[in-house]
């Protein structure tokens, strides 16, 4: 995979994002897709070896499209200024994302503010069984590779049907469980990236697993 030309593009695509650009680009946009395609797809098959639980997941599949949501978001570019994708993608499960980007590039999974349903369900999970979710997030690994949890909004109370004392009330009032890890440009470039991507996968592994069993009991 030739990650230089991925980057390269982007920050080209980032200095003119217009269709007219895009249009005159377009096969060099698909040719890094489709390189990116590759390179998932050879990173799904080593996961899945190494885990018994991975949900097979294409590149085809796991990757978003570049065009934003201008539906939604108005205002925006039209064209993202990063690649992104999904993969372990089992429906309903936590996420296992992966991010190229101009402004930072990052691994990341969990939840980013669930529906209701399954928020509940990861709450009532840790009225349960807190602490070992609090072991998994203290274990030195894990805060050396993510450095805790995602900063997001959290209640400013309590959640319905949980008190102000509960022993792991600083857990019940989020809204995202998720955690992030931040790697460089010249990380990507180096030849052991595809290893420290399967080491961070590894790390995060209890940590989804705990939210995978949480919303599926």
């Amino acid at each position: 995979m030739d990650f230089k030309r991925l980057y390269d593009f982007l920050r080209e695509l980032e200095r003119n994002n217009s269709k007219e650009w895009m249009d005159a680009h377009r096969k060099r946009y698909q040719q890094v897709r489709t390189d990116l395609i590759y390179w998932l797809n050879d990173m799904d098959a080593t996961l899945a070896a190494i885990d018994d639980g991975y949900y097979p997941t294409t590149g085809k599949k796991g990757i978003n499209r570049i065009n934003n949501n201008l539906m939604f978001h108005p205002h925006k570019p039209i064209y993202k200024d990063h690649f992104g994708a999904a993969l372990d993608k089992a429906p309903g499960s936590a996420d296992f994302y992966l991010e190229f980007g101009t402004k930072g590039s990052m691994l990341a999974g969990g939840f980013w503010r669930p529906e209701p349903k399954v928020l509940r369900s990861i709450r009532d999970a840790l009225d349960y069984d807190g602490e070992e979710f609090k072991k998994i997030l203290a274990k030195t690994s894990f805060r050396n590779t993510f450095g805790g949890l995602m900063e997001d909004e959290k209640l400013k109370t309590s959640p319905k049907g949980f008190s102000n004392d509960h022993p792991h009330i600083d857990l019940l009032r989020l809204k995202t469980f998720a955690v992030i890890h931040h790697f460089s440009e010249a990380e990507v470039y180096k030849e052991n990236f595809k290893e420290k991507v399967v080491q961070v996968y590894k790390e995060m592994l209890p940590f989804r697993r705990y939210l995978n069993q949480a919303v599926t009991v």
